[in-house]
């Protein structure tokens, strides 16, 4: 499972690297299947946290990135496809991308969720003005962990380890693509 794992991340990161640009388009078979793994996302996220259900119940919309592959040897990248919610509803689609730069070795893959705070924050995200730096702070997943956390600039980060072994000390940002649905 480790290793299946560590290449997911190798190969994020080689796509990552490789591709450049976003795509041009999403095929709806992958679009549909996408969807399905953002759907079990979210049932992992609550069940690792109950709290977590104010954010779904309250924010105006999130981006679900089931599985982002992250690897790195002094130079590092991510990687990952989610599906954007709005009022519930899926609105379209989203490409993460990382690069990082520091003492960084291994890899590995983990789950991301971003929560709008209003629509003001979805529409930033929707326009690909919404970008994370190192400052932006992620909560870990975790039972309560929820309970305590909020928005920062109109948004709020979970993620939850999915796997691998990393270590790291290095600066990057997170850039996202949105497509509609």
């Amino acid at each position: 499972m480790l290793s299946a794992i560590l290449s997911r991340a190798t190969l994020g990161l080689a796509f990552l690297l490789a591709l450049g640009t976003s795509q041009a388009g999403w095929d709806p078979s992958k679009q549909a299947e996408l969807q399905r793994e953002a759907a079990e996302t979210i049932r992992d996220f609550k069940k690792q946290d109950p709290t977590m259900s104010r954010f779904f119940n309250s924010a105006a919309g999130w981006a679900v990135f089931p599985t982002v592959g992250k690897a790195g040897f002094w130079v590092g990248g991510a990687y990952g496809e989610g599906v954007v919610y709005q009022g519930g509803k899926v609105i379209g689609f989203s490409e993460l991308k990382q690069v990082s730069v520091g003492f960084q070795f291994g890899g590995q893959a983990y789950s991301e969720i971003i929560f709008f705070k209003d629509k003001s924050a979805i529409q930033r995200f929707k326009e690909e003005k919404l970008e994370f730096d190192a400052q932006a702070s992620a909560v870990i997943a975790d039972k309560g962990a929820a309970l305590n956390a909020d928005y920062s600039g109109g948004v709020a980060i979970f993620t939850m380890v999915k796997g691998g072994l990393m270590a790291e000390a290095s600066v990057g940002g997170q850039h996202f693509t949105f497509t509609p649905k």
